[in-house]
C-alpha cells in the first residue's frame, strides 16, 4: 500500500464512522493508522498488461487466494477478471496479501554489490548462488516439540516461535516457520487463523523493513472513502467497544456539567462527531433547558478521508442536530495535530465550563520512549493548566508501548484474539464484508505493533495503571463515574453476546470479552 500522508490511518485505535438514524449524516468512530515504516499488506491489484490480477510471491511474503488459503509462493499468478468477480468468488477482490517486489535473486545481487564495495571486485570470496550461500550457514534443527506443534497445527505456538526467531535474528528458522505458517493461516478461517494471517504479515513486514536498501516498498490498494466508511460502520455495530467508550465518557461529562450554562468540549480526535449526538440529545432534555455548547474538534487524516472533506462537514452536521433539538451550539475546527498544540489554539473563554475528551486517542501520542519532547505527558500538563471540570479517558487495555518485541507480539496476539473471537460471534464468516472489516479496521493496528519501531510505531497502548500514573503526575485527581452510566451500559450489552462483561474497579469501568479486558474508561478533574 503506497499510502499517502493524507490517507494515513490511525486504529482502534481513533474514530470510526456510522450513519445516524436521525438523518443528520455520516459520523465517525475510532480510526486506524497507516504504517509508513514497513512494506504493508495489500489487496489484489488490477494488471493493465494482462487485463487480470497479479500477485507477486517472492520468498518471505504471503498472499491469499479467494478462499483464504495461501497461493503459490514461487511465481506470479494471474487471475482473469471474470474469475475474481464470479458468484463463487465472493472475497477475491478484497483479500489481503503481501506484494514484495524483490525476490531472492535481487537479494543476492545486492549482497554481491556489497561484497564488491567491501572486499573489492577481485576477491575470491563470492556468493555464486543461493545454494552455495546457504551452505555456508549452519541451520539449527528444530526441536521435537516445535515439530509436534506444527503437525498439530498449534498456530499460537508456531506464531510465538516464529516471533522469537525474528527477535533473535535467526532468519533461517524464522523463514522456515513463516513458510509453515502460510499453510496454517487463513483470512476466512477460525478467529486465530484470521488473526494469524495478519500477524504473519507483520513478521514479514518487520523483516523486510530491516533491509529497506534491498527490498522495495509494497503497494496496496486503498479502499474508496465510502467503502472505508462502510467497514467502520459495520465494526461499530457488531462490537460494543466504541459505544461503551463514548457512553461512559458522555456520562461523566453530563454529570460534571449538570448545573452549567455554558459548556466548552475539546475533543482531541473528533472523527465525524458521532460521540456528541447522544450528549446533545441529553442536554436538550435537561430540566431547566440546555446549556450553550461549544465544541472544539481536532481532526485526523483517516476521518477526513472517510468523510470526504474537512471538519467543516462535522460542524455543519452537529449544528443541524443541535438546531433540531433547540440547543445553542458553536463548532470550532482545530487544524493542527495534538503534538503541536499551544494554549492559544484552544480559544478558552471566561465563563465556560471546560470538558476535555481523550477517546481512543492518547495512545497515538509519542511518549518519553519515543521522543525527548514526550508529547503524551506534555499534552496532559497543558490540559491541566486549563483547569477543566472533567477530562475523560477511553483506551484499549493493552500493554504494547515500551514492551520489547517478543512480549509485545504475545500481548498483541492475546488482545486481538479476543477481539477477533468477539467479531466471530456477531459477524458470521460468510458475511461478504467481514474480511474487509478486519483488514481495514484491525489488521493495520496489528501489523503496526509487530512491524514498526520508534516514531513509526504509532499503536502504543498502555494499561490503565500506567495512565493513572501519567494523570496523577500531571496534577489530576480521579472524577467518580456515575452509577447511572454503569446501568446504561449494562442495558446496552444486553443486545450483544453474554460473553461480554462489564466490571467496575477502582473508579474505572472495564469492558471485556470473557476473561480479557479490552477497553477501560475513567474520568479526571
Amino acid at each position: 500500500m503506497q499510502t499517502s500522508q493524507k490517507k494515513s490511518h490511525l486504529s482502534m485505535s481513533n474514530k470510526i464512522c456510522y450513519q445516524s438514524a436521525l438523518e443528520i449524516g455520516t459520523y465517525c468512530l475510532p480510526q486506524f493508522h497507516t504504517l509508513d515504516c514497513y512494506p504493508s499488506y495489500c489487496t489484489l491489484e488490477s494488471s493493465s498488461a494482462s487485463g487480470g490480477y497479479a500477485i507477486y510471491n517472492p520468498p518471505s511474503t504471503i498472499s491469499f487466494s479467494s478462499d483464504g488459503s495461501p497461493v503459490s509462493l514461487q511465481d506470479s499468478v494471474s487471475y482473469p477478471p471474470d474469475a475474481l468477480h464470479s458468484p463463487d468468488n465472493t472475497y477475491a477482490s478484497s483479500i489481503s496479501g503481501s506484494c514484495v517486489t524483490d525476490d531472492a535473486n535481487d537479494f543476492l545481487h545486492k549482497l554481491r554489490e556489497l561484497e564488491n564495495v567491501m572486499l573489492g571486485p577481485d576477491s575470491d570470496i563470492s556468493i555464486n548462488n543461493d545454494r552455495s550461500f546457504q551452505k555456508g550457514i549452519h541451520v539449527a534443527s528444530p526441536g521435537s516439540k516445535l515439530k509436534d506443534a506444527i503437525e498439530r497445527k498449534d498456530l499460537k505456538r508456531v506464531l510465538i516461535a516464529s516471533a522469537k526467531a525474528v527477535s533473535e535474528n535467526d532468519l533461517w528458522t524464522a523463514n522456515w516457520l513463516m513458510d509453515e505458517l502460510r499453510g496454517m493461516v487463513s483470512v476466512s478461517g477460525e478467529p486465530i487463523q484470521r488473526l494469524g494471517a495478519y500477524m504473519l504479515e507483520g513478521l514479514v513486514a518487520r523483516l523486510a523493513s530491516s533491509g529497506s536498501s534491498i527490498y522495495k516498498a509494497l503497494r496496496c490498494k486503498e479502499p474508496e472513502s465510502s467503502e472505508l466508511l462502510s467497514y467502520m460502520h459495520i465494526l461499530y455495530e457488531v462490537c460494543p467497544y466504541f459505544k461503551f467508550g463514548y457512553m461512559s465518557a458522555n456520562g461523566a461529562i453530563a454529570d460534571a456539567m449538570k448545573n452549567e450554562n455554558r459548556v466548552h468540549i475539546i475533543d482531541f480526535q473528533i472523527g465525524q462527531g458521532s460521540q456528541w449526538i447522544t450528549l446533545i440529545q441529553a442536554f436538550a432534555a435537561r430540566p431547566g433547558g440546555p446549556p450553550h455548547i461549544r465544541i472544539t474538534g481536532f481532526d485526523d487524516s483517516t476521518s477526513a478521508y472517510a468523510r470526504g472533506g474537512g471538519l467543516e462537514i462535522v460542524g455543519k452536521r452537529l449544528t443541524k442536530l443541535a438546531q433540531l433539538y433547540k440547543v445553542p451550539f458553536e463548532f470550532h475546527a482545530a487544524l493542527i495535530p495534538g503534538s503541536d498544540l499551544l494554549l492559544h489554539h484552544l480559544d478558552v473563554r471566561r465563563g465556560e465550563a471546560l470538558a476535555v475528551n481523550f477517546a481512543f486517542m492518547l495512545h497515538h501520542m509519542p511518549d518519553e520512549s519515543v521522543s525527548i519532547q514526550n508529547h503524551r505527558d506534555r499534552l496532559l500538563r497543558l490540559v491541566k493548566s486549563l483547569s477543566p471540570k472533567v477530562v475523560t479517558l477511553v483506551e484499549q487495555e493493552s500493554n504494547t508501548n515500551t514492551a520489547a518485541f517478543l512480549p509485545r507480539f504475545i500481548e498483541a496476539m492475546d488482545y486481538y484474539a479476543a477481539m477477533f473471537e468477539s467479531i466471530d460471534v456477531t459477524l458470521h464468516r460468510e458475511h461478504k464484508e467481514r474480511i474487509n472489516v478486519e483488514q481495514h479496521c484491525l489488521a493495520r493496528d496489528v501489523v503496526n505493533i509487530i512491524a514498526c519501531e520508534g516514531a513509526e510505531r504509532v499503536e502504543r497502548h498502555e494499561l490503565l495503571g500506567k495512565w493513572r500514573l501519567r494523570f496523577a503526575m500531571a496534577g489530576f485527581t480521579p472524577f467518580p463515574l456515575s452509577s447511572l452510566v454503569n446501568g446504561t451500559i449494562k442495558t446496552l450489552l444486553e443486545n450483544y453476546s453474554h460473553r461480554y462483561r462489564l466490571e467496575e474497579r477502582d473508579g474505572a469501568l472495564y469492558l471485556g470479552w470473557m476473561n480479557r479486558d479490552l477497553v477501560a474508561s475513567c474520568a479526571w478533574k
